[in-house]
C-alpha cells in the first residue's frame, strides 16, 4: 500500500508552532489531507506525541518523533519505532537543555494538551534553545535508543546541517535526509545517494502536507515504515 506522509509536523507544544496545533486538530487535519502517517516533531519534546497517538487510534499512524537542536544550531529529526524509545530520549535531552526559561510573550507559549484538547500544562524551559548535545552525540543516542536520526531541511539557510557545518559529516551513519518541497527538484540530484524525505514543517493545520510523497508498505506499522524510509528515494 501507499503510505501518504507527512513527518515534520509541530503541535503547540512547540512555542513557534501555533496554539490551534492541538492533538484532535492535527489528526483531523491529516485525515482531511489524505494522509496515512504522520510525526508529531516538537523542539526537543515528544510530550504530546502520547495524545496525539491516543486520538488517532488506528485511523492514523503517528511516529513518535522529535526535532532536536544539536550544539551547532543543527536541527536533527529523530523518529523511533515506539513512545517508550522517543520518551527516553526526551529525558536525555531534559539534562543537556540550557537552563533558559521560556518568555511565552516574545516566543510563545508551550503547551501540554489532553484528548480533549484541554491545557493540562505548560513547559517553562525554552524548547528551541539548543542542547549541549553535539550531532554526533545525537546520531549516537537515537540509534542506541533504537531510532533514526534525519538532518533536518538541509536546504535551509539556518538551522541546518549544511548551512552550519557546511557539509554532511562523512563519519555520520546518514541513512536519510529532508529537504523542503520548494528546493526539492534543485537539491535531490545532488544528494540521490541518500535517501531523501519531503515533509511540511508545519507549525499551523493548513500548512500539513498533502498527499504527494509516499512509502510503500505491508501494513501501518511503525518498524517496518521506518525500515522503508531509509530505502526511499522522494
Amino acid at each position: 500500500m501507499k503510505a501518504f506522509y507527512d513527518l515534520h509536523i509541530h503541535s503547540a507544544l512547540s512555542p513557534c508552532g501555533d496554539e490551534d496545533m492541538t492533538p484532535n486538530n492535527i489528526v483531523n487535519m491529516s485525515l482531511l489531507k489524505g494522509l496515512d502517517v504522520i510525526a508529531v516533531t516538537d523542539h526537543n519534546s515528544c510530550g504530546n506525541v502520547r495524545t496525539v497517538m491516543e486520538v488517532a487510534g488506528d485511523r492514523l499512524l503517528v511516529i513518535p518523533g522529535m526535532e532536536v537542536e544539536t550544539a551547532e544550531e543543527v536541527h536533527i529529526l529523530c523518529y523511533f519505532p515506539t513512545l517508550s524509545q522517543a520518551e527516553a530520549m526526551e529525558e536525555l535531552l531534559k539534562t543537556n537543555r540550557l537552563p533558559i526559561d521560556n518568555r511565552p510573550d516574545i516566543f510563545g507559549r508551550q503547551l501540554y494538551l489532553n484528548a480533549e484538547d484541554e491545557i493540562i500544562g505548560e513547559e517553562t524551559r525554552l524548547l528551541t534553545a539548543a542542547s549541549t548535545l553535539s550531532i554526533e552525540d545525537v546520531f549516537s543516542h537515537a540509534f542506541a535508543l533504537g531510532g533514526l536520526p534525519v538532518p533536518a531541511h538541509i536546504d535551509r539557510q539556518s538551522y541546518s546541517v549544511i548551512s552550519n557545518l557546511g557539509f554532511l559529516p562523512p563519519h555520520l551513519d546518514i541513512r536519510g535526509v529532508e529537504i523542503t518541497a520548494k528546493n526539492l527538484d534543485a537539491w535531490k540530484t545532488e544528494y540521490a545517494q541518500y535517501p531523501i524525505l519531503c515533509s511540511s514543517d508545519a507549525h499551523y493545520l493548513g500548512d500539513i502536507a498533502e498527499p504527494f510523497h509516499f512509502i510503500d508498505i505491508n501494513s501501518k506499522n511503525a518498524e517496518e515504515f521506518l525500515a522503508k524510509l531509509t530505502k526511499k528515494i522522494c
